[in-house]
């Protein structure tokens, strides 16, 4: 059985989010990944918790999505109504035949979070993500007078400021370590390969469920 979760983050808002402690959400074996109207945040947060990410097929993509692939670290669910339902059983019943398998697709996820995802590599991706957006800047950026700097002690207090300080990473002072190199482009066929191994997998797993 799929217990269905709706939040209102409004009514949450209003609460102090007493009903949306991530630690709370990784008690259960399998957890449902699926898209609202847009991008959502909750994927990383699923990923997270060490349980098995049923990943219903996404429209939208993260800046590690490529990094992910099918029963690695997630298992694939069908996108097409009574279908997904079909999809998201098959997908429990695969994982409760092989529990080892299961186990091995959540640590895969929570590794890949852990580690690919670790604040000194999303600085490096914002890094230069910026830097690559400053080239096509057409102006030269000034600060506007009367602005203030911007500091971990202006912006939080608390429980809020130590959160900020152990997802700070060494500066590129002495003995600081710079942002990583960004590599050469990938071609086009570099960025086909995984999509199509990619694809090949989750044919593989609807070929399973239409077996």
């Amino acid at each position: 059985m799929a217990l269905h979760l709706f939040q209102d983050w409004g009514k949450e808002l209003r609460r102090g989010f007493r009903e949306s402690d991530l630690s709370k959400q990784c008690t259960h074996r399998y957890k449902i990944y699926i898209e609202g109207r847009g991008w959502s945040v909750s994927e990383k947060y699923i990923l997270a918790c060490d349980s098995v990410a049923l990943m219903v097929r996404p429209r939208f993509h993260d800046f590690f999505s490529r990094g992910l692939a099918p029963l690695r670290h997630y298992w694939p669910v069908r996108d097409r109504g009574v279908a997904t339902c079909r999809s998201i059983k098959f997908a429990v019943d695969s994982g409760n035949a092989h529990p080892d398998k299961a186990r091995e697709i959540g640590r895969n996820a929570s590794r890949f979070v852990r580690e690919d995802l670790a604040m000194g590599r999303v600085y490096d991706y914002m890094f230069h993500l910026l830097a690559e957006y400053a080239r096509l800047l057409r102006y030269r950026p000034a600060v506007p007078r009367g602005a203030g700097e911007v500091t971990v002690e202006s912006m939080a207090r608390g429980l809020e400021r130590q959160f900020m300080v152990d997802t700070m990473v060494a500066d590129n002072g002495a003995g600081g370590k710079g942002p990583c190199r960004l590599p050469p482009p990938f071609s086009s066929e570099e960025l086909e390969a995984p999509r199509r191994e990619r694809a090949d997998v989750v044919r593989q797993v609807e070929a399973w469920e239409d077996h």
